[in-house]
């Protein structure tokens, strides 16, 4: 083979350059800080547990939609046995007072644009 090294090296070359996205990433992005949540203001004990919810609230409120809407159910049974209204700003809202500080620092992180406020009036925030 006569052109073994131009090949080996054109392939050293390639590699490199379909790599570098992968290299620049782990040298110089740093993840920016996950932002801090404010508490809820009320309420003892949310309907999941913090992980639980942090990871699937948003099936949870598609399935409230879904039970509410069509089904005509209202109430949820929480983990730890109390039932809550399945409603975003009577329940989730009555707690977590201030969307700004609560679901939007999340959604706004993440880039993530729910689709909530289409149909949901906007709450009134609590100073």
């Amino acid at each position: 083979m006569f052109n073994a090294g131009k090949i080996l090296i054109g392939l050293i070359i390639f590699i490199v350059l379909a790599s570098f996205p992968l290299w620049f990433a782990v040298g110089a992005g740093k993840t920016a800080d996950i932002p801090e949540l404010e508490k809820a203001a009320s309420g003892d004990n949310c309907v999941m547990q913090t992980e639980e919810m942090r990871a699937a609230h948003m099936d949870l409120l598609n399935e409230w939609r879904d039970d509410v809407v069509r089904k005509g159910e209202r109430y949820y049974q929480a983990f730890d046995g109390t039932k809550h209204e399945m409603s975003l700003t009577r329940n989730c809202l009555g707690c977590h007072v201030n969307k700004d500080k609560f679901c939007d620092r999340c959604h706004d992180y993440l880039g993530v644009k729910p689709y909530c406020w289409d149909c949901h009036v906007n709450p009134k925030e609590v100073k």
